[in-house]
């Protein structure tokens, strides 16, 4: 989901400020896989048709029952190590 906001990004040093497209994403609490590097929380996945179908037509309480975390095995990791921040382009 994409939405209008205003205020600062970037890094302090570069800060920048005005208008920005940012992104949103529903979380919930991590599973085993992710906890390691990000212990608090994770996106909630909609894994299948059927789940996404679930998402956009349930009615509200139906469609955040997909709040929960994704199967261990729905989730790998593709890049391990110490992070490396090179920053960002501002986005117009």
């Amino acid at each position: 989901m994409w939405r209008e906001g205003e205020g600062q990004r970037g890094t302090k040093a570069s800060p920048i400020v005005g208008k920005h497209l940012v992104f949103s994403f529903l979380t919930t609490d991590a599973n085993d896989m992710v906890r390691p590097v990000h212990r608090d929380a994770m996106p909630a996945l909609l894994m299948d048709q059927a789940e996404r179908e679930q998402w956009m037509n349930a009615p509200m309480e139906a469609a955040l029952m997909l709040q929960r975390p994704a199967a261990n095995e729905a989730v790998r990791v593709v890049l391990a190590g110490p992070k490396e921040d090179l920053g960002a382009p501002p986005y117009e």
